[in-house]
Protein backbone atom coordinates (compact mmCIF):
# COMPACT_ATOMS: atom_id res chain seq x y z
CA UNK A 1 0.00 0.00 0.00
CA UNK A 2 3.22 2.41 0.70
CA UNK A 3 4.01 1.82 -2.65
CA UNK A 4 0.89 2.73 -4.20
CA UNK A 5 0.78 5.59 -2.06
CA UNK A 6 4.06 7.06 -3.44
CA UNK A 7 3.12 6.04 -7.11
CA UNK A 8 -0.34 7.73 -6.75
CA UNK A 9 1.81 11.12 -5.42
CA UNK A 10 3.86 11.43 -8.03
CA UNK A 11 2.18 9.78 -10.95
CA UNK A 12 2.73 7.93 -13.20
CA UNK A 13 3.56 7.50 -17.40
CA UNK A 14 0.33 7.33 -18.95
CA UNK A 15 0.88 4.98 -21.98
CA UNK A 16 3.52 2.25 -22.24
CA UNK A 17 5.40 4.38 -24.89
CA UNK A 18 5.62 7.74 -22.39
CA UNK A 19 8.47 6.23 -20.20
CA UNK A 20 10.55 4.83 -23.71
CA UNK A 21 10.01 8.55 -24.65
CA UNK A 22 11.23 9.84 -21.17
CA UNK A 23 13.80 7.47 -21.25
CA UNK A 24 15.48 7.93 -24.70
CA UNK A 25 15.48 12.02 -24.19
CA UNK A 26 16.72 11.42 -20.99
CA UNK A 27 20.17 9.68 -22.77
CA UNK A 28 19.61 11.83 -26.06
CA UNK A 29 21.79 14.72 -24.91
CA UNK A 30 24.38 17.32 -26.28
CA UNK A 31 27.06 15.25 -25.76
CA UNK A 32 25.50 12.08 -27.45
CA UNK A 33 25.11 13.93 -30.74
CA UNK A 34 28.47 15.16 -31.11
CA UNK A 35 30.38 12.97 -28.83
CA UNK A 36 29.55 9.73 -30.67
CA UNK A 37 29.92 10.39 -34.13
CA UNK A 38 33.50 12.27 -33.54
CA UNK A 39 34.67 8.70 -31.20
CA UNK A 40 33.48 6.58 -33.84
CA UNK A 41 35.61 8.56 -36.91
CA UNK A 42 38.61 8.87 -35.20
CA UNK A 43 38.73 5.63 -33.22
CA UNK A 44 38.43 2.66 -36.56
CA UNK A 45 35.11 3.66 -37.24
CA UNK A 46 32.78 0.83 -37.58
CA UNK A 47 34.92 -1.39 -35.33
CA UNK A 48 34.46 1.27 -32.71
CA UNK A 49 30.71 0.92 -33.57
CA UNK A 50 30.92 -3.27 -32.69
CA UNK A 51 32.95 -2.69 -29.81
CA UNK A 52 30.68 0.28 -28.65
CA UNK A 53 27.07 -1.91 -29.58
CA UNK A 54 28.97 -4.75 -27.59
CA UNK A 55 29.44 -2.73 -24.35
CA UNK A 56 25.82 -1.11 -24.64
CA UNK A 57 24.15 -4.79 -24.54
CA UNK A 58 27.09 -6.28 -22.09
CA UNK A 59 27.18 -2.54 -19.76
CA UNK A 60 24.65 -0.07 -20.36
CA UNK A 61 21.59 -2.51 -20.81
CA UNK A 62 22.09 -5.03 -17.42
CA UNK A 63 22.68 -1.83 -15.66
CA UNK A 64 19.62 -0.06 -16.71
CA UNK A 65 17.55 -2.98 -16.11
CA UNK A 66 18.82 -3.15 -12.53
CA UNK A 67 18.05 0.64 -12.10
CA UNK A 68 14.82 0.39 -13.54
CA UNK A 69 14.05 -2.80 -11.04
CA UNK A 70 15.14 -0.39 -7.81
CA UNK A 71 12.87 2.12 -9.18
CA UNK A 72 9.47 0.33 -10.39
CA UNK A 73 9.91 -2.01 -7.13
CA UNK A 74 9.97 1.30 -4.83
CA UNK A 75 7.75 3.64 -6.42
CA UNK A 76 10.25 6.17 -4.97
CA UNK A 77 12.73 9.07 -5.94
CA UNK A 78 16.66 7.28 -6.04
CA UNK A 79 17.20 8.16 -2.23
CA UNK A 80 14.21 6.65 -0.77
CA UNK A 81 14.46 3.66 -3.46
CA UNK A 82 17.90 2.40 -2.59
CA UNK A 83 16.87 2.82 1.43
CA UNK A 84 14.02 1.13 1.08
CA UNK A 85 14.88 -1.68 -1.44
CA UNK A 86 17.86 -2.19 1.05
CA UNK A 87 15.72 -2.55 4.04
CA UNK A 88 13.51 -5.22 2.20
CA UNK A 89 16.62 -6.99 1.13
CA UNK A 90 17.50 -7.28 4.56
CA UNK A 91 20.92 -4.95 4.14
CA UNK A 92 22.50 -1.79 5.01
CA UNK A 93 20.39 1.03 4.83
CA UNK A 94 23.45 3.06 3.35
CA UNK A 95 23.04 2.02 0.07
CA UNK A 96 21.02 5.08 -0.35
CA UNK A 97 24.34 6.76 -1.04
CA UNK A 98 23.75 5.95 -4.82
CA UNK A 99 20.51 7.97 -4.49
CA UNK A 100 22.79 10.88 -2.99
CA UNK A 101 25.28 10.55 -5.44
CA UNK A 102 23.30 10.21 -8.11
CA UNK A 103 20.83 13.35 -7.43
CA UNK A 104 24.08 15.72 -6.75
CA UNK A 105 25.44 14.53 -10.23
CA UNK A 106 22.71 15.50 -11.67
CA UNK A 107 22.18 18.80 -10.12
CA UNK A 108 26.21 19.71 -11.20
CA UNK A 109 25.84 18.25 -14.51
CA UNK A 110 22.78 20.32 -15.06
CA UNK A 111 24.43 23.20 -13.46
CA UNK A 112 26.85 23.40 -16.67
CA UNK A 113 24.75 21.84 -19.27
CA UNK A 114 22.11 24.60 -18.77
CA UNK A 115 24.89 27.17 -19.93
CA UNK A 116 26.10 25.05 -23.07
CA UNK A 117 22.49 24.01 -23.75
CA UNK A 118 21.54 28.23 -23.89
CA UNK A 119 24.05 28.67 -26.09
CA UNK A 120 22.17 26.03 -28.74
CA UNK A 121 19.21 28.95 -28.01
CA UNK A 122 21.64 31.57 -28.72
CA UNK A 123 22.15 30.09 -32.00
CA UNK A 124 19.23 29.33 -33.24
CA UNK A 125 19.16 33.21 -33.66
CA UNK A 126 22.82 33.08 -34.70
CA UNK A 127 22.33 30.67 -37.43
CA UNK A 128 19.02 32.65 -38.58
CA UNK A 129 20.76 36.22 -38.98
CA UNK A 130 24.28 35.40 -39.69
CA UNK A 131 25.55 36.92 -42.85
CA UNK A 132 29.17 35.02 -42.25
CA UNK A 133 30.77 38.56 -42.55
CA UNK A 134 31.92 37.55 -39.38
CA UNK A 135 33.49 34.23 -39.15
CA UNK A 136 32.25 31.21 -37.08
CA UNK A 137 35.33 31.27 -34.68
CA UNK A 138 34.84 35.02 -34.17
CA UNK A 139 31.23 34.66 -33.92
CA UNK A 140 31.81 31.72 -30.89
CA UNK A 141 34.35 33.70 -29.38
CA UNK A 142 31.82 36.80 -29.09
CA UNK A 143 28.90 35.08 -27.44
CA UNK A 144 31.26 33.27 -24.87
CA UNK A 145 32.93 36.60 -24.13
CA UNK A 146 29.78 38.11 -22.77
CA UNK A 147 28.57 36.92 -19.39
CA UNK A 148 25.36 38.73 -19.48
CA UNK A 149 24.61 37.00 -22.62
CA UNK A 150 25.50 33.25 -21.56
CA UNK A 151 23.54 34.29 -17.79
CA UNK A 152 20.07 35.59 -20.20
CA UNK A 153 20.47 31.80 -22.28
CA UNK A 154 21.26 30.30 -19.21
CA UNK A 155 18.46 31.37 -17.47
CA UNK A 156 15.62 30.95 -20.07
CA UNK A 157 16.73 27.50 -19.91
CA UNK A 158 16.63 26.69 -16.23
CA UNK A 159 13.21 28.42 -16.82
CA UNK A 160 11.53 26.47 -18.96
CA UNK A 161 13.51 23.38 -17.46
CA UNK A 162 11.61 24.33 -14.01
CA UNK A 163 8.40 24.78 -15.95
CA UNK A 164 8.13 21.52 -17.21
CA UNK A 165 8.66 19.53 -14.52
CA UNK A 166 7.43 21.38 -11.85
CA UNK A 167 4.01 20.52 -13.75
CA UNK A 168 4.38 17.00 -12.83
CA UNK A 169 5.02 13.16 -14.15
CA UNK A 170 1.48 13.36 -16.26
CA UNK A 171 1.05 16.92 -17.35
CA UNK A 172 5.06 18.30 -17.54
CA UNK A 173 7.29 15.76 -17.99
CA UNK A 174 4.98 13.20 -20.02
CA UNK A 175 3.34 15.46 -22.28
CA UNK A 176 6.24 17.56 -23.30
CA UNK A 177 8.05 14.09 -23.92
CA UNK A 178 5.03 13.41 -26.41
CA UNK A 179 5.96 16.60 -28.04
CA UNK A 180 9.60 16.71 -28.03
CA UNK A 181 11.02 13.22 -29.04
CA UNK A 182 8.47 12.85 -32.11
CA UNK A 183 10.19 16.89 -32.91
CA UNK A 184 13.46 15.48 -32.62
CA UNK A 185 13.24 12.39 -34.87
CA UNK A 186 11.75 14.57 -37.82
CA UNK A 187 14.16 17.61 -37.41
CA UNK A 188 16.43 14.25 -37.32
CA UNK A 189 15.57 12.77 -40.27
CA UNK A 190 15.18 15.76 -42.42
CA UNK A 191 18.82 16.57 -41.46
CA UNK A 192 20.03 12.96 -42.87
CA UNK A 193 17.75 13.34 -45.88
CA UNK A 194 19.05 17.11 -46.38
CA UNK A 195 23.25 16.22 -45.80
CA UNK A 196 22.10 13.13 -48.05
CA UNK A 197 21.63 15.14 -50.99
CA UNK A 198 23.85 17.96 -50.25
CA UNK A 199 26.72 16.62 -48.63
CA UNK A 200 29.52 14.21 -49.03
CA UNK A 201 27.77 10.95 -48.13
CA UNK A 202 29.89 8.57 -49.29
CA UNK A 203 32.68 10.06 -47.14
CA UNK A 204 30.82 10.54 -44.06
CA UNK A 205 30.28 6.86 -44.67
CA UNK A 206 33.66 6.01 -44.69
CA UNK A 207 34.84 8.04 -42.06
CA UNK A 208 31.86 6.80 -39.61
CA UNK A 209 31.47 2.91 -40.79
CA UNK A 210 34.48 1.56 -42.44
CA UNK A 211 36.21 -0.88 -39.88
CA UNK A 212 39.74 0.12 -39.82
CA UNK A 213 41.47 -1.95 -36.98
CA UNK A 214 44.18 -0.66 -36.82
CA UNK A 215 43.63 2.42 -35.17
CA UNK A 216 42.05 0.31 -32.18
CA UNK A 217 44.19 0.01 -29.22
CA UNK A 218 43.30 -0.19 -24.85
CA UNK A 219 41.76 3.56 -25.37
CA UNK A 220 39.70 2.28 -27.99
CA UNK A 221 37.93 0.19 -25.37
CA UNK A 222 38.33 2.76 -23.06
CA UNK A 223 36.17 5.34 -24.38
CA UNK A 224 33.74 3.27 -26.07
CA UNK A 225 32.64 1.34 -22.45
CA UNK A 226 32.40 5.10 -21.43
CA UNK A 227 30.50 6.45 -24.20
CA UNK A 228 28.21 3.32 -24.01
CA UNK A 229 28.12 3.91 -19.71
CA UNK A 230 26.94 7.54 -19.77
CA UNK A 231 25.50 7.94 -23.31
CA UNK A 232 22.22 6.25 -21.47
CA UNK A 233 22.13 8.22 -18.62
CA UNK A 234 23.56 5.78 -15.92
CA UNK A 235 24.46 6.59 -12.32
CA UNK A 236 22.56 9.56 -11.62
CA UNK A 237 19.29 8.32 -10.43
CA UNK A 238 17.20 10.04 -13.80
CA UNK A 239 16.40 6.05 -14.99
CA UNK A 240 15.65 4.92 -11.38
CA UNK A 241 13.01 8.12 -11.21
CA UNK A 242 11.79 7.42 -14.29
CA UNK A 243 11.25 3.65 -13.64
CA UNK A 244 9.18 4.62 -10.55
CA UNK A 245 6.77 6.08 -12.81
CA UNK A 246 6.73 2.65 -14.83
CA UNK A 247 3.10 0.84 -15.36
CA UNK A 248 3.26 -2.76 -13.43
CA UNK A 249 2.52 -4.31 -17.09
CA UNK A 250 5.30 -2.83 -18.79
CA UNK A 251 8.29 -5.53 -19.31
CA UNK A 252 11.71 -4.14 -18.09
CA UNK A 253 13.84 -6.34 -20.30
CA UNK A 254 11.64 -5.23 -23.94
CA UNK A 255 11.76 -1.59 -22.63
CA UNK A 256 15.38 -1.58 -22.02
CA UNK A 257 16.44 -2.56 -25.35
CA UNK A 258 14.35 -0.51 -27.02
CA UNK A 259 15.76 2.62 -25.14
CA UNK A 260 19.00 1.70 -25.81
CA UNK A 261 18.43 0.98 -29.50
CA UNK A 262 16.89 4.10 -30.00
CA UNK A 263 19.49 6.31 -28.24
CA UNK A 264 22.30 4.39 -30.46
CA UNK A 265 19.89 4.97 -33.61
CA UNK A 266 19.83 8.73 -32.87
CA UNK A 267 23.60 8.84 -32.47
CA UNK A 268 24.23 7.20 -35.52
CA UNK A 269 21.55 9.34 -37.62
CA UNK A 270 23.50 12.53 -35.63
CA UNK A 271 27.00 11.43 -37.45
CA UNK A 272 25.51 11.37 -40.55
CA UNK A 273 23.19 14.46 -40.59
CA UNK A 274 26.70 16.29 -39.04
CA UNK A 275 29.29 14.95 -40.85
CA UNK A 276 28.45 14.95 -44.86
CA UNK A 277 28.19 18.76 -44.47
CA UNK A 278 31.10 19.17 -42.70
CA UNK A 279 33.20 17.10 -45.36
CA UNK A 280 31.29 18.64 -48.30
CA UNK A 281 32.90 22.66 -47.21
CA UNK A 282 36.26 20.52 -46.24
CA UNK A 283 35.86 21.65 -42.73
CA UNK A 284 37.46 19.74 -39.79
CA UNK A 285 35.28 17.06 -37.93
CA UNK A 286 36.34 18.08 -34.58
CA UNK A 287 35.34 17.38 -31.44
CA UNK A 288 32.89 18.95 -28.80
CA UNK A 289 31.51 22.38 -28.97
CA UNK A 290 33.83 23.40 -31.39
CA UNK A 291 31.92 20.89 -33.84
CA UNK A 292 28.53 22.34 -34.00
CA UNK A 293 28.67 25.93 -33.12
CA UNK A 294 31.82 26.73 -35.38
CA UNK A 295 32.52 24.32 -37.85
CA UNK A 296 28.70 23.67 -38.55
CA UNK A 297 27.90 27.35 -38.43
CA UNK A 298 30.86 27.75 -41.16
CA UNK A 299 29.11 25.23 -43.06
CA UNK A 300 25.47 27.03 -42.77
CA UNK A 301 27.00 30.00 -43.74
CA UNK A 302 28.09 28.91 -47.13
CA UNK A 303 25.75 26.85 -47.54
CA UNK A 304 22.40 27.55 -50.38
CA UNK A 305 19.24 28.09 -47.91
CA UNK A 306 22.02 27.69 -44.53
CA UNK A 307 19.53 30.57 -42.93
CA UNK A 308 16.72 28.15 -42.54
CA UNK A 309 18.60 24.82 -42.36
CA UNK A 310 20.78 26.19 -39.50
CA UNK A 311 18.03 27.46 -36.75
CA UNK A 312 16.42 23.74 -37.35
CA UNK A 313 19.37 22.14 -36.88
CA UNK A 314 20.65 24.24 -33.63
CA UNK A 315 17.03 23.75 -32.57
CA UNK A 316 17.31 20.01 -32.85
CA UNK A 317 20.10 20.42 -30.32
CA UNK A 318 17.88 22.55 -28.21
CA UNK A 319 14.94 19.85 -28.24
CA UNK A 320 17.93 17.28 -26.91
CA UNK A 321 19.17 19.56 -24.33
CA UNK A 322 15.59 19.94 -23.04
CA UNK A 323 14.99 16.28 -22.61
CA UNK A 324 17.78 15.70 -21.23
CA UNK A 325 17.73 18.80 -18.29
CA UNK A 326 14.26 17.11 -17.46
CA UNK A 327 15.49 13.85 -16.49
CA UNK A 328 18.39 15.62 -14.37
CA UNK A 329 16.10 17.97 -12.51
CA UNK A 330 13.34 15.10 -11.79
CA UNK A 331 15.66 12.86 -8.94
CA UNK A 332 15.59 15.93 -6.63
CA UNK A 333 12.48 17.34 -7.24
CA UNK A 334 10.82 14.06 -6.69
CA UNK A 335 12.79 13.80 -3.60
CA UNK A 336 11.95 17.14 -1.78
CA UNK A 337 8.23 16.65 -2.52
CA UNK A 338 7.89 13.13 -1.44
CA UNK A 339 9.55 14.13 1.91
CA UNK A 340 6.68 16.35 2.50
CA UNK A 341 7.98 19.18 3.30
CA UNK A 342 7.55 20.88 -0.31
CA UNK A 343 5.13 20.82 -2.93
CA UNK A 344 6.26 19.86 -6.36
CA UNK A 345 5.91 23.46 -7.88
CA UNK A 346 8.14 24.86 -4.68
CA UNK A 347 10.72 21.94 -4.85
CA UNK A 348 10.95 22.38 -8.52
CA UNK A 349 11.63 26.25 -8.21
CA UNK A 350 14.06 25.89 -5.07
CA UNK A 351 16.04 22.98 -6.92
CA UNK A 352 16.32 25.27 -10.07
CA UNK A 353 17.48 28.23 -8.16
CA UNK A 354 20.24 26.58 -6.62
CA UNK A 355 21.28 25.52 -9.53
CA UNK A 356 20.68 28.46 -12.11
CA UNK A 357 22.96 30.13 -9.01
CA UNK A 358 25.64 27.48 -9.52
CA UNK A 359 25.47 27.68 -13.42
CA UNK A 360 26.92 31.12 -12.84
CA UNK A 361 30.64 29.61 -11.92
CA UNK A 362 29.89 28.06 -15.69
CA UNK A 363 29.11 30.68 -17.48
CA UNK A 364 32.08 32.89 -16.34
CA UNK A 365 34.78 30.37 -16.78
CA UNK A 366 34.03 30.90 -20.33
CA UNK A 367 35.32 34.90 -19.59
CA UNK A 368 35.96 36.28 -16.51
CA UNK A 369 36.91 33.30 -14.75
CA UNK A 370 38.46 31.80 -17.36
CA UNK A 371 42.07 31.55 -14.76
CA UNK A 372 40.34 30.61 -12.06
CA UNK A 373 40.86 26.69 -11.06
CA UNK A 374 38.14 24.97 -8.44
CA UNK A 375 40.49 21.62 -9.04
CA UNK A 376 44.19 21.59 -9.98
CA UNK A 377 44.81 22.57 -13.75
CA UNK A 378 40.69 22.81 -14.09
CA UNK A 379 37.81 25.78 -14.76
CA UNK A 380 34.70 25.64 -12.69
CA UNK A 381 33.05 24.58 -15.80
CA UNK A 382 35.41 21.88 -16.16
CA UNK A 383 35.44 20.96 -12.39
CA UNK A 384 31.81 20.77 -12.28
CA UNK A 385 31.86 17.96 -15.29
CA UNK A 386 34.73 16.25 -14.03
CA UNK A 387 33.46 15.28 -10.04
CA UNK A 388 30.02 14.48 -11.68
CA UNK A 389 30.91 12.68 -14.89
CA UNK A 390 34.65 11.06 -13.97
CA UNK A 391 34.08 10.71 -10.44
CA UNK A 392 30.02 10.10 -9.12
CA UNK A 393 28.92 8.80 -12.53
CA UNK A 394 30.58 5.59 -12.50
CA UNK A 395 30.74 5.23 -8.58
CA UNK A 396 27.08 4.85 -8.71
CA UNK A 397 26.79 2.38 -12.26
CA UNK A 398 29.47 0.49 -10.44
CA UNK A 399 27.19 0.42 -7.23
CA UNK A 400 23.83 0.08 -8.50
CA UNK A 401 25.41 -2.97 -10.27
CA UNK A 402 26.79 -4.32 -7.31
CA UNK A 403 23.77 -3.79 -5.30
CA UNK A 404 21.37 -5.50 -7.62
CA UNK A 405 23.58 -8.32 -8.73
CA UNK A 406 24.79 -9.09 -5.25
CA UNK A 407 22.74 -7.91 -2.71
CA UNK A 408 18.55 -7.24 -3.72
CA UNK A 409 16.75 -9.92 -3.12
CA UNK A 410 16.35 -12.40 -5.94
CA UNK A 411 11.99 -12.94 -5.80
CA UNK A 412 11.68 -8.70 -6.01
CA UNK A 413 14.05 -8.73 -9.03
CA UNK A 414 11.73 -11.53 -10.39
CA UNK A 415 8.66 -10.27 -9.70
CA UNK A 416 9.77 -7.12 -11.44
CA UNK A 417 10.98 -8.86 -14.69
CA UNK A 418 8.10 -10.72 -15.01
CA UNK A 419 7.65 -13.84 -16.97
CA UNK A 420 11.12 -13.73 -18.26
CA UNK A 421 13.31 -16.59 -20.27
CA UNK A 422 15.70 -18.63 -17.32
CA UNK A 423 18.72 -18.66 -19.66
CA UNK A 424 18.11 -14.30 -20.34
CA UNK A 425 17.94 -14.42 -16.56
CA UNK A 426 20.93 -15.88 -15.79
CA UNK A 427 22.97 -14.02 -18.82
CA UNK A 428 21.55 -10.73 -17.66
CA UNK A 429 22.61 -11.71 -13.95
CA UNK A 430 25.86 -12.91 -14.94
CA UNK A 431 26.35 -9.30 -16.44
CA UNK A 432 25.34 -7.36 -13.72
CA UNK A 433 27.78 -9.39 -11.05
CA UNK A 434 31.15 -9.50 -12.74
CA UNK A 435 30.92 -7.84 -16.62
CA UNK A 436 29.31 -4.54 -15.67
CA UNK A 437 30.91 -3.73 -12.30
CA UNK A 438 34.99 -4.79 -13.38
CA UNK A 439 34.26 -2.74 -16.75
CA UNK A 440 32.90 0.33 -14.95
CA UNK A 441 35.81 0.04 -12.40
CA UNK A 442 38.38 -0.44 -15.28
CA UNK A 443 37.06 3.02 -16.77
CA UNK A 444 37.11 4.48 -13.75
CA UNK A 445 40.65 3.64 -12.55
CA UNK A 446 42.02 3.96 -16.08
CA UNK A 447 41.00 8.19 -16.48
CA UNK A 448 43.34 9.04 -13.52
CA UNK A 449 46.44 7.09 -15.42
Amino acid sequence: MEIQKQLKSHGAWIGKWTFILAATGSAVGLGNIWGFPYKAGTNGGGAFVLIYLACILMIGVPIMIGEIILGRSSGNSPINAMRRMALASNTSSSWQIIGWSGITAGILILSFYSVIAGICFNYILISATSSGAMSASDQFSEVISSPLNLLFWHTLFMVMTALIVSAGIKDGIGRMVKILMPMLGLLMIFMVVYSMINGNFSQAMSFLFAPDFSNVDANTFLQAMGQAFFSLSLGMGSIMAYGAYMPKDQNVVNTSFTVASLDTLVAVLAGLAIFPIIFAFNLEPGTGPGLVFVSMLTAFNQMTFGWLIGPLFFTLLSIAALSSSISLLEPGVAFLSEEGYLSRKMAAELLSLFIWILGFGSALSFNIWSDFNLTPGRNFLDSMDFIANQILLPLGGMLIAIFVGWFMKEQIIKDELGQINPTVFKLWKFFIRFIAPFSVAFVFVSQFF
